[in-house]
């Protein structure tokens, strides 16, 4: 079992509950990542379901969720031969922290009746810019569980060059060299530094609104994961994930509404 299948294990407890512990090395500055915590979710999810799937998820982050013990409390809402759909819960000491909306389903490994290209080009990954992992005592634990190569342009914002435009695009994959799956990919939309980062602003940016859906199963190798923001205004953005497999399929689109990083 690899560090990323223990760190999103559900236990069943009966037909609606499952033990999880959220692990600590998957932290921004102290919150826990909000993908990660999704992928948690979705193990106890796809466990209760009959379908294999994640294939469309949409969560309100209500509390920021801490390291230690939880619980994944499942309501379901119909099933069927196509599709289930079920309300999670994702809880610590009875206080819920995370409420989602899941559809589940069973994808076949098959070529796409139509797709469109990606939004963005990507120059090859040996001209892209690698971060170096934070200082132990900054609290960005999950840099240290996974690699990221930046578009040269839309990390200037480390240095004080922001392009001045909400973005962000790197390629993605687990530092372990797990290959991508869906849980992968839960984590994978939520991973790319806040696009108004690079639009020129910083601090801690909560996600209020996560919703994802899994297009396609990924084949081995790096992502490609491409953000962008549409609105900034009024102390909100929207942020737009697209993630491409190294087949050069679409796997996995994302929307999130978040608040603009205070500090």
């Amino acid at each position: 079992m690899t560090k990323f299948d223990e760190a999103t294990r559900a236990v069943r407890v009966d037909e609606t509950t499952y033990d999880v512990h959220l692990d600590p090395g998957y932290a921004v500055g102290g919150p826990l990542n909000g993908g990660y915590l999704l992928a948690v979710l979705l193990r106890a999810v796809v466990d209760a379901s009959p379908h294999e799937h994640p294939v469309t998820t949409s969560a309100q982050f209500l509390r920021v969720a801490p390291p230690g013990p939880a619980r994944v409390r499942l309501e379901p809402l119909k099933s069927g031969r196509t599709v289930t759909m079920t309300r999670a819960t994702l809880l610590q000491d009875d206080v819920p922290l995370i409420e989602t909306l899941v559809t589940t389903a069973t994808l076949n490994d098959v070529a796409p009746d139509w797709s469109d290209g990606p939004s963005a080009t990507m120059p090859p990954i040996e001209e892209c810019f690698r971060p170096p992992v934070p200082d132990p005592g900054s609290g960005m634990t999950l840099n240290e569980r996974m690699e990221l190569a930046f578009d040269p342009p839309t990390a200037g914002w480390l240095d004080g060059r922001p392009t001045g435009r909400p973005e962000a695009r790197a390629y993605f994959r687990l530092a372990e060299g797990r290959e991508p799956d869906p849980y992968v990919l839960a984590m994978a939309v939520d991973c790319l530094p806040p696009v108004v980062f690079s639009a020129g602003a910083r601090g801690w940016a909560p996600t209020v609104d996560l919703t994802w859906h899994l297009r396609a199963l990924p084949a081995p190798g790096w992502l490609t994961l491409l953000g962008s923001g549409r609105l900034i205004g009024d102390g909100w953005f929207d942020e737009e994930v697209e993630v491409w497999d190294s087949a050069g399929r679409l796997v996995a689109q994302s929307r999130q509404l978040a608040r603009v990083g205070r500090g």
